[in-house]
């Protein structure tokens, strides 16, 4: 259900529907479990600057564990949270953290006992995705019901606060799940939807920079590369029309090659 690389790119740290999070060396093959939870793993973030996996959960808990110590089996910090885990973002030592009751948390990592900020998503219905800005003050919020919240941890930044809509059919009216949201080191973003189409935009002049053709079926996952300039998008099946209707061809993972003009910021 996620990975991440370690800073070294010597190894990658999973966390899956079988409630583990292994740790896969890419040198030996060998993949060594280093986390359980009672209930699947969401989201599994690697944090540099404390050496730490940190793990996010369906059964309500973050837990935080030693690299130095992952055969431990033993956390080195759990935080009990009040529902599910359904998205979470770290970068540096701030982690933001959405869960099934539409709260989000953010969460200085360097003390990560108890949330610095909590709020409930202006968002009615289900968050899918959440990712904290380039400069880590603020997160956009993704819900199944195509829209995308913009959100200011600074109470001082509170007025630059908005919502708007997207991954929207204005032909037939339907309404697409947001799957995925990431930052480009510039400080624009891209999202994704099961709708198979994925946007560039920029916050700051709340515009589109661009749209992208549809694909064949929903897009799942995405991410740019260390250096902005390559884009990678997963395609497959996100099971938002159901089983019956779901589309299970077509599952890919595709690179674009990003051209500065597309995630520059307007100029204001």
């Amino acid at each position: 259900m996620s990975a991440c690389w370690d800073s070294d790119g010597t190894k990658i740290y999973t966390g899956s529907a079988d409630k583990q999070g292994k740790a896969w060396d890419l040198q030996s093959d060998q993949a060594v479990q280093f986390a359980q939870h009672d209930q699947p793993i969401k989201s599994v973030h690697y944090v540099p600057a404390l050496n730490m996996i940190c793990t996010a959960s369906w059964d309500k808990t973050l837990k935080f564990w030693a690299k130095n110590q992952l055969t431990s089996g033993t956390p080195a910090g759990t935080v009990q949270l009040s529902e599910r885990i359904y998205a979470m973002d770290v970068r540096d030592e701030v982690a933001v953290v959405a869960c099934a009751d539409r709260n989000i948390h953010v969460f200085d990592l360097r003390n990560p006992s108890a949330p610095v900020n909590t709020h409930q998503s202006p968002l009615r219905h289900q968050i899918r995705t959440v990712a904290l800005f380039s400069d880590n003050k603020g997160y956009a919020i993704g819900s199944i019901e195509g829209r995308v919240q913009i959100y200011h941890i600074s109470d001082a930044d509170k007025h630059l606060n908005f919502a708007f809509k997207c991954h929207r059919d204005s032909n037939t009216q339907d309404i697409y799940a947001v799957n995925a949201i990431v930052f480009h080191r510039l400080g624009t973003f891209a999202t994704a939807g099961s709708d198979g189409t994925f946007n560039f935009w920029d916050k700051d002049a709340k515009t589109r920079l661009k749209n992208f053709p549809k694909m064949s079926n929903s897009i799942t996952a995405v991410d740019f590369n260390h250096t902005g300039d390559v884009f990678g998008y997963a395609v497959g099946c996100d099971w938002s029309k159901g089983y019956d209707q779901q589309n299970r061809v077509g599952e890919a993972v595709w690179l674009h090659a990003v051209q500065e003009s597309e995630v520059k910021p307007k100029a204001r």
